[in-house]
């Protein structure tokens, strides 16, 4: 905040502490699908962010696993995926097949593993039809595809989603929840899922982790969210509820 003096001639900054998260603690296990909720400004990206290590925690600790992700960043790269809906981590001017071969440079994958890895990725996420678009020219859905196995050519343990089906049409909504319901359940990979499409929690998630204001407010099953509330409310309405105090609609 800056204040003048009277005549306007003089100003002082007073600086105010911002604690993005505080106090927040929680641990995912191997195989898990969780979703992590919250209003804008709660916390989410700044927890992706150090989880990542692209931000270091002033205070407590980080494990992603195993690994100190602030510390342990370029090793933590190889042991997890990373897709943010409203950002791509393909090259926009180059097809898409060329953005996935620079990524098994950067990753070190074996042309084997690569390509049998790409060809189940291809098949089963249907990339085919525009592997040699330039990734400038695709459709979100299909850049969201893209970006999904992008994240996963590495074969990552731990998958960190945000906002992956923003902006998505019905069909390919569909297509990508089916997709990660299908790699979490016979492949264990650990999925975090942060979203404000409450749809993709309940078709996705059996875990819930909700964050206002810097600190966990809820932690459990979508059958214990969802008893929160009396009656038959939905899940949009017992989000509500529990960000704005009971009784508020």
């Amino acid at each position: 905040m800056i204040e003048l003096d009277r005549a306007g001639r003089s100003f002082k900054v007073k600086r105010n502490v911002v604690h993005a998260v505080r106090e927040l603690s929680f641990t995912v296990s191997a195989g898990e699908f969780v979703g992590y909720l919250g209003p804008n400004g709660a916390g989410k990206s700044t927890t992706i962010k150090m989880l990542c290590g692209i931000l270091t925690p002033t205070s407590g600790k980080v494990r992603v696993a195993g690994l100190d992700p602030s510390r342990r960043r370029t090793t933590l790269a190889r042991r997890i995926g990373v897709v943010f809906g409203q950002r791509t981590t393909l090259w926009w001017d180059l097809p898409l097949a060329d953005s996935f071969e620079l990524i098994r440079h950067l990753y070190k994958v074996e042309r084997a593993a690569f390509t049998a890895r790409l060809g189940e990725l291809t098949e089963t996420l249907d990339l085919g039809g525009f592997l040699r678009t330039p990734v400038r020219q695709l459709s979100l859905g299909q850049r969201m595809r893209g970006d999904l196995a992008a994240a996963l050519l590495h074969a990552p343990d731990v998958l960190v989603l945000d906002e992956p089906t923003i902006g998505l049409d019905v069909v390919s909504k569909a297509g990508i929840r089916d997709f990660l319901l299908r790699l979490n359940t016979e492949r264990g990979v650990t999925v975090l899922l942060t979203t404000h499409d409450l749809g993709d929690i309940e078709r996705l998630c059996r875990r819930v982790m909700l964050i206002d204001h810097g600190r966990l407010a809820f932690d459990g099953s979508l059958d214990d969210l969802m008893a929160t509330a009396p009656g038959h409310a939905s899940i949009e309405d017992v989000v509500t509820r529990l960000y704005t105090g009971p009784g508020t609609t």
